[in-house]
C-alpha cells in the first residue's frame, strides 16, 4: 500500500506531496533544523563531500525544496546548480533565499517533476537528492530519470532517512519519530498530516542494502551506503 499524506483524499501521491509541501513551506526550514536538533546540516555537508573528488560543474538537485542542499553543493564550486521540485510553495521560499544571498545567478530553481525531468540525456555531472526520493510516487521511474540525465561517469549522492537497528537507539528513534515529532510538527506547521506522513514514509522506504539494489536496477553501479548517526539517515553514492 502506498503511503500518502492525506489518507482521506483520492488524489495521487504526487499531488498530495505537492499540496503538503505547499502547506508547510513557510515553516519547513525551521522545522527541519528543530526536529533534527541541527544534525541535518552536518548530514548535508558530509553528503556533499562525497562529490569532492569529482568536482562536478553542473549539478542537478532533485526535490530541492527551499534549496538547502543546492546551497551546500556550492562548496564544490560548480558553475551551475539546477534545483527542481513539484512544490511551487517551496520554490517560492527557495528563490527568495537565493535572491537574498545573491546566488540566483548560480542556483536556478525550477518547477518540475523528478519522474519526468525536462532535460536532455547525459546533461549533468552530478545528481543530488536530500530527503526526497522516498516522496517519489514511482521510485524506479525517478531513479531512472536521474540516471538518464547524468553524463557517463556522473555521480549521484542521495541523503535519506533510514532506521536504526540496534538497541537502544532503535527504541529511542521509534518513540521520537512516532510520538514526539508528529506533535511538534503539527503545532508549528499547522498541518496535521505532514509529520505523521514523515515516519510512515520512512517506514516504507527500502533503506540500506535494499535501496542499493534499487539503484542497481535503475542502471547505477559502484553503489555504497554510508550510515549516519546510528543509522538514522544514510548517504548513498553511485555512478552512471
Amino acid at each position: 500500500m502506498t503511503v500518502v499524506p492525506y489518507k482521506d483524499q483520492q488524489s495521487t501521491k504526487k499531488e498530495q506531496v505537492a499540496e503538503m509541501f505547499n502547506q508547510i513551506s513557510h515553516r519547513y526550514d525551521f522545522l527541519n533544523h528543530l526536529l533534527s536538533l541541527g544534525i541535518d546540516i552536518r548530514w548535508r555537508k558530509k553528503a556533499i563531500r562525497q562529490l569532492r573528488e569529482a568536482q562536478p560543474k553542473h549539478i542537478l538537485d532533485l526535490a530541492t525544496g527551499t534549496g538547502d542542499f543546492a546551497l551546500e553543493s556550492l562548496a564544490l564550486k560548480p558553475e551551475k546548480v539546477t534545483g527542481i521540485d513539484i512544490s511551487a510553495g517551496m520554490l517560492e521560499h527557495g528563490r527568495k533565499k537565493m535572491k537574498d544571498k545573491e546566488l540566483d545567478h548560480i542556483i536556478d530553481l525550477q518547477l518540475a517533476d523528478s519522474e519526468n525531468l525536462p532535460f536532455d540525456d547525459n546533461n549533468f555531472d552530478a545528481a543530488i537528492v536530500a530527503f526526497g526520493v522516498r516522496n517519489f510516487e514511482n521510485l524506479d521511474r525517478g531513479l531512472g530519470e536521474m540516471h538518464r540525465v547524468l553524463k557517463d561517469g556522473g555521480k549521484t549522492v542521495i541523503l535519506e532517512f533510514s532506521k536504526p537497528e540496534k538497541f537502544p537507539m532503535k527504541q529511542i528513534y521509534n518513540f521520537y519519530f512516532k510520538a514526539i515529532l508528529p506533535k511538534i510538527g503539527r503545532i508549528i506547521s499547522g498541518d496535521s498530516a505532514a509529520y505523521t506522513y514523515l515516519p510512515d514514509s520512512v517506514n516504507e522506504f527500502p533503506y540500506g542494502e535494499k535501496f542499493l539494489q534499487t539503484l542497481t536496477k535503475a542502471g547505477f553501479k559502484k553503489g555504497r551506503c554510508i550510515p549516519l548517526t546510528f543509522g538514522i539517515s544514510s548517504i548513498y553514492v553511485a555512478e552512471k
